[in-house]
């Protein structure tokens, strides 16, 4: 029986002292917060302004007017006025056709026009005198309207060797070269208007209530890095395509430097809604992490770890509805390694 109490006390005894052992490299080896160095970060402050939400697409851009030039009469081209790239206006001549034929068909068309009228003006004054029949007058008359129609024909004829263009904007092609033989309505130039330009995007049904015609959209192009140019919402298609779940809305953009072009891949954003007075932070300053949106508001030199609910967001702002004041500091740079209660030390 002693010898079993004297075991039990050497076993209390040894696993005490292994407690204690335990407990005092645990107390070694743990460091204080307060002893941990300050993580160097930067800040920027809660501020108030506008803020729009948009929707956002892709969409190549295509002209509003873009034509082939035909040519109405046939002939062999003697001149060329414009070349590719060149700006023209509507009604402006863009080359020639060889005219010596149709120009001696309206001469002639001309001088028979001229003999029937001076036959006409002497039939009326003998009519009047009672020296010709009614008859006779009417025929006159009809030979005068007929050759009248003849001669406004030839000189159609003669003025459609003129090719000229039907729009204003600048010649995207030109197919034909002097000498060529032209056939009647076969293509001679193509001319496309650079202002305004279309970007046609097909937008998720979801969107439809969201947007309208007139609304304003910004348009940047990738050959342009930096530029944003202007917009509106010219017409929504008023169906949705099953098949893709998608209606289509056309933007309209006017550009007079010209320097947007036909076939280049358009970034579009279309405004919806904007709130004024919105409490903005920087973008980079909010962590999203399993549903939940957060910053970290420095206070003297410690870094506290604060939800919060966005709202509206563009490229470099993010609305907060709730959670912070405007005048707050919140942490941009240097919050990824932090915790609640870090020490930090800000960088100006």
């Amino acid at each position: 029986m002693a010898r079993s109490v004297s075991v039990l006390l050497f076993t209390l005894l040894l696993g005490g002292s292994v407690f204690q052992a335990g407990c005092g490299d645990d107390a070694q080896s743990a460091p204080k917060e307060e002893d941990a160095p300050a993580l160097p970060v930067e800040t920027a402050s809660v501020q108030t302004g506008e803020i729009s939400a948009f929707f956002s697409g892709t969409a190549t851009l295509t002209a509003a007017q873009e034509t082939d030039v035909v040519a109405k009469s046939g002939g062999i081209v003697s001149s060329i006025a414009a070349e590719e790239g060149r700006y023209v206006r509507k009604g402006q001549i863009l080359a020639q056709l060889d005219d010596e034929r149709l120009a001696l068909e309206v001469a002639r068309a001309e001088t028979d026009l001229n003999r029937l009228q001076r036959e006409l003006d002497r039939n009326e004054e003998m009519f009047e005198r009672q020296m010709i029949s009614a008859e006779e007058i009417d025929r006159s008359r009809s030979a005068y309207d007929a050759q009248k129609a003849a001669y406004d024909l030839a000189k159609l004829a003669l003025e459609h060797t003129t090719v000229r263009s039907p729009i204003s904007g600048v010649v995207s092609s030109r197919m034909i070269k002097v000498g060529n033989m032209v056939q009647t309505f076969s293509p001679t130039f193509r001319v496309t208007s650079f202002s305004p330009l279309l970007a046609e995007m097909h937008v998720p049904e979801r969107e439809l209530n969201k947007l309208g015609p007139g609304q304003a959209a910004s348009v940047r192009v990738d050959a342009l890095p930096g530029e944003e140019f202007v917009g509106r919402i010219l017409r929504i298609s008023p169906v949705v395509d099953a098949a893709s779940g998608t209606f289509k809305v056309t933007v309209e953009v006017r550009d007079e430097s010209r320097r947007l072009k036909p076939g280049m891949f358009g970034r579009i954003g279309i405004v919806y809604d904007t709130h004024a007075d919105a409490t903005l932070v920087p973008k980079q300053a909010v962590l999203s992490q399993d549903d939940e949106s957060a910053v970290y508001i420095v206070r003297g030199d410690t870094a506290y770890r604060q939800l919060v609910v966005r709202g509206f967001e563009n490229s470099g702002f993010v609305e907060v509805l709730s959670g912070l004041t405007p005048g707050d500091e919140v942490i941009t740079t240097g919050q990824t390694n932090l915790r609640d209660s870090s020490r930090v030390e800000v960088i100006r």
